[in-house]
C-alpha cells in the first residue's frame, strides 16, 4: 500500500471540499423544481441548510487552494502562473455570485447569480483538474 503523506491529505481535503462546493450546488439545482412544488419555504429551507456546509466547504477550499499554492511553488513556469491566476480569479467570482445568490431575493436575479456561481464552481473546478495534471 502506498504511503499516507501531508500532499495526500492535503489533496484528499481540496478535492472533498470541492465535491461538496460543486457538486452540492449541481444537486441542489437538480432538486429546485420539485422542492418548488412543495412551496416557496421548502425551497429557502433547503438553500439555508446548504449554505451551511458548502461555506465551510468554501472556506476549506481557499484555505488548502493557499496551501496548494505554498507546496507547489516550484511550479512556478510563466504557463502554470498564469493557469493558477485564472483559477484563482474564477473562485473569487465564484464565492462572489454565490454571496450575491443567497442574498438575493427576485427571481431574476437567483437565477443569474446560481447559474454564475454553478458555472464558475465548474470552471474552477475544470482549471483545477489542468494545474494537478
Amino acid at each position: 500500500m502506498l504511503a499516507v503523506d501531508w500532499d495526500t491529505i492535503r489533496m484528499f481535503l481540496h478535492v472533498l471540499a470541492a465535491t461538496i462546493w460543486v457538486g452540492g450546488q449541481l444537486t441542489l439545482a437538480a432538486l429546485v423544481p420539485a422542492l418548488r412544488s412543495l412551496g416557496p419555504e421548502v425551497t429557502r429551507t433547503a438553500a439555508r441548510r446548504f449554505n451551511q456546509v458548502a461555506w465551510p466547504a468554501f472556506a476549506i477550499l481557499v484555505a488548502t487552494g493557499v496551501w496548494n499554492i505554498v507546496a507547489e511553488r516550484d511550479k512556478g513556469t510563466g504557463a502554470y502562473r498564469t493557469t493558477l491566476i485564472v483559477k484563482l480569479a474564477v473562485v473569487a467570482v465564484s464565492g462572489v455570485t454565490a454571496f450575491l445568490h443567497s442574498r438575493s431575493r427576485g427571481t431574476v436575479s437567483l437565477a443569474v447569480y446560481g447559474a454564475l456561481t454553478a458555472l464558475t464552481a465548474l470552471a474552477a473546478l475544470f482549471v483545477g483538474v489542468m494545474l494537478a495534471g
